[in-house]
């Protein structure tokens, strides 16, 4: 049953990576098509798209009571995105940064992971917890639109493409059959083999999820485009937390053991170190992309000892 669960895993992985894939693809191009800038398209669609399977898995694992791996899968996704993502692509290719990116959102994603750590540390996450967490992120979207009115509109025919519109609908419906089936396979494998499913959902569920921000990183890093990588994980770190674990706390209060309090507090200091890295000379160096990516893999190592 293990190696079934293992290639069903497999399965929803892929699901999960193809299904956001069309689901961003379409969702962009409907959207340019009715005229939306394509700064607002940026901040809002893609950052929704890369944490689709983020915010499927989470909250498919809160609504079947599977507390630990909605936190562990925010917190792990999280962790991977900032540790092995960031710190690995910038190993290949330093990351440029901008005054702008630290100061806003490097800013906020500190304080929006302080704020869950000060939430969960009684060993619960309620629905008022959750709903002043999604509430941030509707006004740091709202900022966010504000800010990019000044910019030209894209030329949209103001009209619907219905192929577009087959691939945003047809992808978001394999994200949420592909996350249910991954949340769904590794609890069965952490019964299994003994794992808890903290561990599962920080380690397997984690990096399943945060295909998609690795996708994108890379191949903006490939074509020179690092200031998108930067900007990508960072944007998705805060929509996982305000937006994922916010809404998923208001559909069903989530308890969070030691564990959870232990691993948003390692997160909160990984979060802390690359805003500091990424304030020096404003680009996150290969050495300093080597020091996250080992920092990730001596948490990955104390969770699975």
């Amino acid at each position: 049953m293990v190696l079934v669960d293992a290639l069903l895993i497999g399965v929803a992985v892929v699901g999960l990576w193809v299904g956001a894939d069309q689901f961003v693809a379409g969702a962009a191009r409907t959207a340019r098509r009715l005229g939306v800038p394509g700064l607002v398209v940026g901040l809002t669609v893609v950052a929704f798209g890369t944490s689709a399977p983020e915010f499927v898995v989470t909250v498919d694992a809160a609504l079947v009571g599977r507390a630990d791996v909605s936190v562990a899968n925010v917190v792990g996704s999280n962790v991977l995105n900032l540790g092995f993502i960031l710190g690995g692509v910038a190993l290949v290719q330093a990351l440029a940064t901008t005054r702008t990116l630290v100061r806003r959102d490097a800013t906020l994603l500190v304080g929006s992971t302080a704020l869950l750590l000060g939430f969960v540390a009684d060993g619960r996450l309620g629905r008022i917890e959750g709903a002043v967490l999604f509430a941030s992120l509707l006004a740091y979207l709202g900022y966010l639109v504000r800010a990019g009115n000044g910019g030209s509109a894209a030329d949209g025919e103001g009209s619907f493409h219905w192929p577009d519109i087959g691939r945003l609908v047809g992808g978001l419906a394999v994200v949420i059959g592909a996350g249910h089936l991954l949340v769904a396979s590794a609890v069965d494998i952490a019964g299994s083999v003994g794992v808890s499913e903290w561990v599962i959902g920080l380690t397997v569920v984690a990096a399943g999820t945060s295909l998609p921000e690795f996708a994108t990183s890379l191949a903006a890093a490939r074509r020179g485009r690092t200031g998108i990588s930067t900007g990508n994980l960072l944007g998705s770190c805060i929509f996982n937390v305000l937006g994922v674990l916010g809404l998923a706390a208001v559909v069903r209060p989530l308890p969070v053991g030691s564990s959870g309090v232990e691993g948003t507090a390692w997160l909160l200091g990984t979060v802390v170190l690359v805003a500091v890295v990424a304030h020096t000379e404003s680009v996150v160096s290969r050495v300093e992309g080597a020091l996250l990516v080992a920092l990730n893999a001596a948490n990955w190592l104390l969770n699975l000892a």
